[in-house]
């Protein structure tokens, strides 16, 4: 997945309200952009930090750049949360995903559960339907390991229990976390910070959900899919 426009580096002051955040770009002028990501972005938003930003001149937008990427000492990471759905949709449509590479046809945002929208449901002549659930990964408190959440998401949970009902009518699901930055070799549940999402997650698995988790290496260029991570537990 590419960035359409350029990015350009920044130095951010504070991050505020989810999705602002105040920066100095290089030029000395401070601007207030966008964040698209209402999550806690614990350990990548601290004072100081190097950030990629996006332009634009949308005159129906109210702020002229997006945060997209941040540098957290020699780490890439991801900021934006959207980014994750980009790159799975178009790995899955080039069949570059393994355990799902037989489905050739991809349909994103498809309503299903309860008031639910599935990521992706993924269709092929004589498999069971599958849906796939993808959640971005940008936390790691110990080095070469990416955790999920790092907060509390009652979202998730629900999204976990949803899925293991469509596998209880026949389908196949997936619960796929993109780790959205480029120091980590492996992956884990942060139970600590999320006991009851770990909980709902092992149910989710003994009913059939499969786990998945792939590494991507993101760059101000754009972001790409890589390889797939071991889960530990």
């Amino acid at each position: 997945m590419i960035f359409h426009t350029p990015l350009i580096r920044a130095t951010l002051l504070r991050r505020y309200k989810r999705f602002l955040a105040d920066v100095k770009l290089e030029d000395g002028r401070e601007v207030t952009v966008h964040v698209a990501n209402p999550g806690s972005m614990l350990g990548m938003k601290e004072e100081g930090m190097k950030v990629w930003l996006e332009p634009n001149d949308d005159s129906k937008r109210k702020l002229n750049f997006s945060w997209k990427l941040a540098e957290v000492g020699k780490a890439m990471i991801v900021v934006d949360t959207a980014m994750a759905n980009k790159v799975v949709g178009e790995a899955l449509r080039a069949g570059a995903i393994g355990p799902v590479s037989a489905y050739s046809d991809v349909r994103a945002e498809v309503k299903y559960g309860e008031n639910s929208r599935i990521d992706f449901l993924l269709k092929g002549d004589g498999l069971p339907d599958c849906y796939v659930e993808v959640k971005s990964v940008t936390l790691s408190r110990r080095t070469g390991l990416a955790e999920f959440p790092d907060s509390v998401t009652k979202r998730g949970a629900k999204h976990l229990r949803e899925l293991s009902v469509m596998v209880s009518e026949g389908h196949r699901a997936v619960m796929l976390y993109l780790v959205q930055r480029d120091d980590c070799d492996r992956f884990a549940l942060a139970a600590d910070i999320d006991a009851e999402y770990a909980n709902v997650m092992a149910v989710a698995q003994k009913s059939g959900v499969e786990i998945m988790c792939f590494a991507t290496k993101p760059t101000p260029s754009g972001v790409n899919l890589v390889e797939e991570l071991p889960i530990y537990k």
